[in-house]
């Protein structure tokens, strides 16, 4: 598996939940951002506004709970993996439930990245856009 950066990076398998929900992040947040710039300019903090209506605890486990009947085996365990990760805790703005199920969202789109499955990973984010 090569990563954006041309580099090598070990089995996403052999990663902790947490470091694969780390990645997932940051591809979940690069895709909304891609989204809506897409859609127009506008000012940047009305840009901001809607990413994190997006990029939230409830929106992400909700978007969770759409994908998980059309997951694969694999998918659904690195997901259950993320969701019963030992988190540090939880922000005040979000249930415990919501925040566990944005941690397994985030978890397997950071495996699916980390394993070369982008077009994997755009079908997914384009299930959540529609069902948004």
């Amino acid at each position: 598996m090569e990563t954006v950066l041309g580099r090598s990076c070990k089995d996403p398998g052999q990663l902790s939940a947490l470091d694969l929900a780390f990645v997932g992040d940051g591809v979940f947040d690069l895709l909304c951002r891609e989204i809506l710039v897409e859609e127009g300019s506008c000012p940047v903090k009305k840009l901001h506004r809607r990413k994190t209506e997006w990029v939230c605890c409830r929106a992400q486990a909700q978007a969770l709970r759409t994908l998980w009947p059309g997951l694969s085996e694999a998918e659904q365990a690195v997901a259950l993996r993320g969701r019963n990760a030992h988190v540090g805790h939880v922000p005040k703005n979000a249930s415990t439930a919501d925040y566990h199920g944005a941690t397994a969202l985030e978890a397997l789109f950071g495996w699916l990245y980390l394993r070369g499955e982008i077009q994997r990973v755009r079908e997914l984010f384009g299930l959540i856009m529609l069902s948004a």
